[in-house]
């Protein structure tokens, strides 16, 4: 049997997405084969950066990237949108088992001090985490 596929989609590919794809690859890259896209390819937020780094996740080597780089020729079996921007303006991606849309702030628009805005991509950070958990531990979809 194959290893199911997840496409996490925000806007920019630089923060939210980003942290999904790095989140569930950690946690269970052994069961899920991982990938992350943009509607728009910019950049990855630096922030968002340090933030995995504090957890000892490295995406230091990620890329924006935009649906068309990541989907073609290639079928997930769960597309996870994580921004209503992104749910609102991405071309429909069907997926083979799933969509999903859970919603998350979108850090890269904190303001204040770096110390400020690094406290809100790890809020975000930790709220993916938590979701990630109760969507994707193994235990969740053979339960499911």
């Amino acid at each position: 049997m194959a290893t199911p596929s997840v496409l996490f989609i925000c806007t920019h590919n630089s923060a939210r997405s980003q942290m999904a794809e790095g989140l569930l690859r950690d946690r269970y890259g052994d069961d899920y084969d991982v990938y992350s896209a943009g509607t728009e390819q910019t950049h990855v937020r630096p922030l968002a950066i340090q933030a995995m780094d504090e957890l000892g996740i490295d995406i230091s080597g990620h890329t924006s990237k935009t649906i068309d780089d990541v989907a073609e020729g290639r079928t997930f079996d769960y597309v996870v949108t994580v921004c209503n921007s992104a749910r609102e303006n991405c071309p429909y991606l069907p997926a083979q088992e799933q969509n999903m849309h859970q919603s998350f702030d979108d850090p890269s628009a904190a303001t204040g001090s770096e110390e400020e805005q690094l406290a809100v991509f790890r809020r975000v950070r930790d709220e993916i985490g938590d979701w990630i958990e109760g969507t994707f531990a193994p235990e969740k979809k053979s339960a499911a």
